[in-house]
């Protein structure tokens, strides 16, 4: 939430449309499908719903910052729906993604190229060296 209560990303824009929380609301919780309910001392109250775009060609998107995408004409329109359905994703509320990397297999596969490398090093200083061999025996 931003000072003036207005559900905004961890950048600090504001969601489109805009999603107000009441001052006087002791909770408030977005559902897996984006439907976002306030806990007020006159009960519970619907605020709104927060929507997904998908696009069919997300390569295509046009990269603006802050982790923001803008449509472009190589990513095509926009296909707005409720989280959830015709394959959109969920929401999940106060959830962290983590990175798709297995730190182990990277590390294993560093080292495995760190090797290789130091292999062909090793190979072409052997040629190298038998060239420069024979070459003494030439002269």
């Amino acid at each position: 939430m931003d000072a003036s209560g207005q559900l905004v990303t961890a950048d600090g824009f504001r969601l489109i449309p805009p999603i107000t929380i009441p001052p006087d609301a002791t909770s408030f919780t977005i559902d897996p499908d984006g439907a976002v309910t306030a806990t007020t001392p006159s009960g519970l109250r619907d605020l709104g719903q927060i929507t997904l775009a998908q696009f069919l060609n997300p390569g295509g998107l046009l990269r603006t910052g802050n982790n923001l995408f803008v449509a472009a004409p190589a990513s095509g329109p926009a296909t707005v729906g409720t989280p959830g359905t015709d394959g959109l994703g969920t929401i999940s509320q106060g959830a962290l993604e983590n990175s798709n990397v297995d730190l182990t297999t990277e590390l294993v596969n560093l080292l495995l190229a760190q090797q290789s490398v130091s292999g062909n090093a090793r190979a072409f200083t052997v040629g190298d060296e038998m060239i420069q061999a024979t070459t003494d025996l030439i002269v």
